[in-house]
């Protein structure tokens, strides 16, 4: 069975079962500053697990494109991949265990409606109970009910059958159920056969059923949630392998097309024994690349364009590896990948272009790094600079010492990194409370425009205006913020005049240090609670702070007078969730 049509299964399946088929929310997450990218299905749904009404009802499944880059190294091993999709179903204060059970089960094992799969090859496990819960006996039973014989359920411990979204927040007991890839050789197993076959990957996981029905504080269990939740699902990468009777996704329709995309730019037609491992990564990493692209993440030097822009350069340095030709890449991401995902996903086609020409301007900066880096290198310069400086590769900079005869400090560079990842993260953790993804200089416009447009929405709508969440980018900037109505065209019409005004009249943008209590005796607006220190920056926009236009607690940057930002224009205003506004706006030269 091919992947589009485990996909549209899945979705026609729950569906016919009263479930609101919704979109794949983006990579980069809508107001959570917590992670860089959507890691797991749930992450979109968080508010409504926690019980916020989702508007399209209590009964939900989607496809959700998630992005990990924990195990970066791994890639290229049969299970680590850095993009990977999540076909998932949720019952918001709806069905629950008995439900999820029964449908989990009918679609893997189904001819006509699901996967189809050997119901003699399938292995579960359920929680076993611990301090905060008990046994989970419900579900051994509803198994054992629909089949399942008791020697192929397995009761197992909070590391393996426990999910919590942190310390804090939804958690409860899952099942899981497994599949027997050695064809029905294995039989008859005791827990640690079970658990010794799942290591050797003859028993692959390909499902999973979380209940949750704990809080969580501080890291315990504090009591029940008001609504019982089932957050159900699989990973497709996975699910597409034992569909097609493979080891790994690569092998799948999921990777084949890229790869082959890839074997067609090798300039050596000769080469039979192409390194499969760095295939592997080179699909992988453009993959997700593509997406990430796709899903307005761009190449820089901090957060997420950091993370696209080293997975850009590994694909170059495998690519130089197995002999790819140069400026390919974009390319291979364009006919490779946007084809291969273009009717799942139709809106890679009007980023093709795009997706192309960042890959192609990606991978020639690349180049120049490191023969730069090669220059310094020859200098004598130290591993970790070459590295923070010119991003030149550790293991780039080792092999060229193993060639000269030359001893390198590993453990030296390892230190160091790690603290310069501890900064690197800090930096980012205040960056993303102020809402500011770079510093750019049409950034720093944006930010200041913010400011504008938030005092305007509060001079238009009233006071009941507060910021719930701000994102600034090259292109434009996005605010939320409090309101429980649409906007009118007239009411947008007027915040856009009253910001055009204040940067005709060229005020100048201040910044002022205060202790907290007296900031708050200046009428300066804040929306975070305690997240500031006994000392704060106040920005304001005007001549005194007394009579400023607009001021708010604010780490910076910004412009110095309001006639850098040229002419302010609403391009969107829009609903993000109930009481909750959205507006993008932007900036163009005057």
């Amino acid at each position: 069975m091919k992947s589009e049509e485990i996909r549209q299964r899945f979705l026609n399946f729950f569906a016919k079962r009263g479930h609101a088929v919704i979109p794949s929310a983006p990579l980069v997450p809508e107001n959570d500053p917590s992670v860089l990218f959507t890691t797991a299905g749930m992450h979109p749904l968080v508010p409504y697990l926690l019980g916020e009404e989702h508007p399209k009802g209590k009964r939900l499944v989607d496809v959700q494109k998630c992005v990990r880059t924990g195990d970066l190294d791994d890639v290229g091993d049969n299970r680590h991949f850095t993009f990977f999709e999540m076909l998932g179903n949720w019952s918001l204060g709806d069905y629950f265990k008995e439900d999820a059970i029964k449908w989990s089960y009918e679609f893997l094992t189904s001819k006509d409606e699901g996967l189809g799969l050997d119901p003699q090859r399938l292995y579960v496990t359920v929680f076993e109970g611990d301090e905060n819960a008990p046994f989970d006996e419900e579900s051994k039973k509803i198994w054992m009910s629909l089949g399942l014989p008791e020697h192929r359920i397995y009761a197992l411990g909070a590391e393996d059958n426990w999910w919590s979204a942190g310390d804090n927040g939804p958690c409860g007991p899952d099942t899981e159920m497994f599949y027997d890839m050695t064809y029905g050789g294995l039989s008859d197993l005791s827990k640690e056969d079970f658990q010794e076959a799942v290591k050797r990957e003859d028993l692959v996981e390909i499902w999973n059923d979380v209940f949750m029905e704990y809080v969580k504080k501080d890291g315990k269990v504090v009591g029940k949630l008001a609504n019982k939740n089932v957050d159900t699902g699989a990973g497709l990468e996975r699910i597409t392998a034992v569909m097609q009777g493979k080891k790994t996704a690569y092998d799948t329709d999921l990777f084949m097309p890229i790869i082959n995309e890839i074997k067609s730019q090798i300039y050596n037609k000769d080469k039979i024994d192409v390194d499969q491992r760095s295939l592997r990564i080179i699909a992988d990493h453009l993959r997700t690349a593509t997406f990430m692209i796709a899903d307005g993440v761009l190449p820089s030097n901090t957060e997420r364009g950091y993370v696209l822009r080293r997975l850009i350069r590994r694909a170059v340095l495998n690519a130089d590896k197995i002999g790819v030709m140069n400026q390919e890449l974009g390319y291979i991401c364009t006919q490779g990948v946007v084809n291969l995902y273009l009717r799942a996903y139709p809106e890679l086609e009007e980023k093709r272009t795009l997706i192309h020409n960042t890959v192609i301007k990606e991978e020639d900066k690349f180049r120049e790094t490191l023969s730069d880096g090669l220059k310094q290198f020859e200098k004598g310069m130290d591993a970790f600079t070459l590295f923070t400086t010119y991003g030149f590769p550790f293991e780039l900079t080792k092999e060229l010492a193993k060639e000269k005869g030359l001893e390198l400090n590993e453990k030296d560079f390892l230190d160091k990194f790690t603290e310069h990842q501890k900064l690197s993260r800090a930096g980012a953790d205040q960056k993303f409370k102020g809402g500011l993804a770079g510093h750019s200089g049409v950034e720093v416009r944006y930010h200041t425009a913010t400011h504008l447009l938030h005092q305007a929405l509060r001079d238009v709508l009233g006071s009941e205006v507060g910021q719930k969440g701000s994102n600034i980018t090259t292109e434009r900037l996005r605010l939320d913020f409090t309101f429980p109505r649409k906007m009118t065209p007239e009411e947008i019409t007027k915040v856009e005049k009253i910001v055009n005004d204040k940067i005709e009249n060229k005020l100048p943008v201040n910044k002022v240090v205060l202790p907290k209590e007296e900031a708050e005796k200046t009428g300066a607006l804040h929306f975070f609670g305690d997240k500031y220190g006994d000392s704060v920056s106040v920005y304001f926009v005007g001549d005194s702070i007394e009579g400023a236009y607009s001021k708010e607690f604010c780490g910076g940057p910004h412009v110095s007078n309001t006639s850098e930002l040229g002419v302010f224009s609403i391009a969107k205003e829009e609903a993000v969730s109930s009481g909750v506004r959205r507006i993008k706006a932007v900036l163009r030269n005057s």
